[in-house]
């Protein structure tokens, strides 16, 4: 278990990222940090810049401009020692067909030369309900159920780090409770959670902080609390309330501390 110190530096840092596709700009100047312990959310428009900033931290894309760093490592100039530090689970599951549940816990553990892995398997599977499951090939599994398993394996390495696209996807009422239950016990224990998804009601209730983004720009940085404040808008505005606040006030960006 990790201990959150207060006075800790940043697990994420993002810098003055900039994503260009020819003429386009897909992500402008972005900045932000994500603390230890802190579950944070991005969302926004189709189209916003989710998806590319993190496919920009996780290092599958290349940044045109700017730093992005994992526990102070940069991810274009370290990126092994950034990448030992965080686990990805993107919105497109990539399983093995003709693996089962178990057999991709052990060949994540054996990648990633996950300390007694083992041990951790029955927990693991009886956490994420697929304890059932556990000899079933993944060819066989529902949408749901290939969800569960791809953060079952995030959640096996136990990384400073867990980024998410969408990861309540096909998942059943008591399976979003259950991830989001099983996300704040990690987050209590240390380890920082960054998220983006559609589902504002998801975020509001289980984000610590909240990234606004609108056409590739950061529209606002901040607790919902500090958001409401500077948005000037109601203690009981939603995040509904804001998103379509800040969005709609066409420059206006509301900059929040990032701590």
């Amino acid at each position: 278990m990790q201990t959150i110190n207060p006075i800790d530096p940043p697990v994420v840092e993002v810098r003055n990222f900039t994503k260009h596709y020819g003429e386009f700009a897909a992500v402008r100047e972005l900045s932000f940090a994500v603390q230890p312990g802190k579950i944070v959310g991005i969302v926004g428009a189709n189209g916003a810049g989710k998806t590319t900033t993190l496919r920009g931290i996780t290092g599958i894309l290349r940044p045109s401009a700017g730093t992005l760093r994992i526990g102070g490592c940069d991810i274009e100039r370290e990126p092994v020692a950034a990448k030992q530090q965080f686990a990805y689970v993107s919105d497109t599951i990539h399983a093995y067909d003709l693996l089962t549940v178990t057999e991709h816990l052990h060949f994540v553990a054996l990648a990633y030369r996950v300390p007694r892995a083992e041990a951790k398997y029955a927990a693991l599977l009886e956490e994420l309900e697929l304890a059932d499951k556990k000899d079933e090939l993944a060819s066989k599994l529902s949408r749901g159920m290939l969800q569960k398993l791809s953060l079952a394996c995030a959640f096996l390495r136990e990384p400073r780090v867990v980024i998410l696209d969408e990861p309540l996807t096909g998942l059943d009422p008591r399976g979003i409770r259950n991830i989001k239950d099983s996300i704040r016990r990690r987050a209590a224990a240390g380890t920082a959670f960054l998220l983006s998804s559609h589902l504002l009601v998801l975020v509001e209730a289980l984000c610590d902080q909240v990234l606004i983004l609108h056409r590739g720009r950061k529209m606002a940085f901040g607790s919902l609390e500090e958001i409401r404040r500077r948005a000037t808008l109601h203690a009981d505005a939603s995040l509904e309330d804001l998103f379509f606040a800040v969005t709609e006030r066409d420059e206006t960006v509301v900059e929040l501390p990032a701590g």
